[in-house]
């Protein structure tokens, strides 16, 4: 008995360890803005978006920069390097850095609610935009409304997507189609209340609505 019981005790040592390292692994971000903070952490299944996100940055990249489209039970989107000083009612959406990155769907990664996602224009390889993105706020999701998407781009969710599609809801008819690489953990109040905000005919936001991206040492 008392072998037993330390096998499981060893056992439990070993998977903290694993833990621990995997966080230490794992990059943490914040996105400040004036309706609140956000926070979570990029997907290390996801290397290219990844490492360019934490490219952007430590330029600042992101510092001033607007979530220049907002949908209520949609998403929010930002990263346009236009939109800093832009000037009410023009037209955002367009701007980047200057190159796209190839797309890196991993089963595991869906749209959720509180997914970090690469926007991109409508090319064949679905290539990201360098540097828009956008964080799912969603809606209610049924197991009924999963198949279609499993057919069509010939993939399998996880059990575990499943569950957080049921429990949080998101948009699961863009999985397979843009990039997941990411995720918001804490703050998921503030996306709601992002995408609710008045806007204009092309869902940019009246009121400007600034971020300020950072990554963060893990608590």
């Amino acid at each position: 008995m008392k072998s037993i019981q330390s096998k499981f005790f060893i056992l439990l040592f070993i998977l903290s360890i694993i833990n621990m390292s995997e966080a230490q692994d794992t990059t943490f971000i914040q996105i400040e803005t004036p309706l609140g903070t956000m926070k979570g952490y990029l997907a290390n299944e996801t290397p290219l978006h990844r490492d360019n996100f934490i490219k952007l940055i430590n330029e600042q990249f992101y510092d001033s920069l607007l979530f220049h489209r907002v949908i209520p039970g949609f998403m929010i989107q930002g990263g346009d390097p236009d939109s800093k000083n832009a000037k009410a009612g023009i037209p955002l959406g367009m701007g980047g850095p200057g190159y796209l990155v190839p797309a890196e769907f991993v089963d595991s990664l869906a749209h959720v609610k509180g997914a970090l996602a690469a926007a991109r224009s409508n090319n064949p390889e679905k290539k990201s935009s360098g540097s828009q993105f956008y964080i799912v706020s969603g809606r209610p999701v049924a197991l009924t409304d999963l198949p279609l998407q499993e057919f069509k781009h010939n993939f399998k969710y996880t059990e575990s997507v499943k569950q957080e599609y049921q429990a949080l809801g998101g948009t699961p008819f863009l999985d397979h189609d843009y990039t997941v690489f990411g995720r918001i953990t804490e703050g998921l109040d503030i996306i709601d209340q992002i995408a609710a905000s008045m806007a204009d005919g092309r869902n940019r936001p009246l009121d400007n609505i600034w971020m300020k991206i950072s990554i963060i040492p893990h608590n």
